[in-house]
């Protein structure tokens, strides 16, 4: 099962590796595949990014996740504080 996602580079990068295990939890298969799978989920400059990776360099999908994380942390969603609430008003 070939999953039916893509990263551009833009989205929520958590939001897509959540997607991707939900994905991989139903197809099943080894952490190999699920590595390559990953990654065919890339396109335009996130595939860039993989491919400036060294070779050798991604021992396992959670290592995989967390390189992605890393990379593209600033496309999460910050989390709400109390402060967001003061300009919230009630007509």
């Amino acid at each position: 099962m070939t999953p039916r996602i893509t990263f551009t580079g833009t989205e929520d990068s958590e939001a897509h590796i959540t997607t991707f295990h939900t994905q991989m939890m139903i197809a099943g298969g080894t952490d190999a595949m699920h590595c390559k799978l990953f990654m065919g989920t890339f396109v335009g400059t996130t595939m860039d990014w993989f491919i400036g990776l060294l070779d050798g360099h991604i021992t396992s999908l959670d290592h995989f996740a967390t390189l992605f994380r890393e990379q593209y942390i600033f496309n999460q969603a910050p989390p709400p504080v109390s402060f967001d609430l003061f300009g919230v008003k009630q007509y």
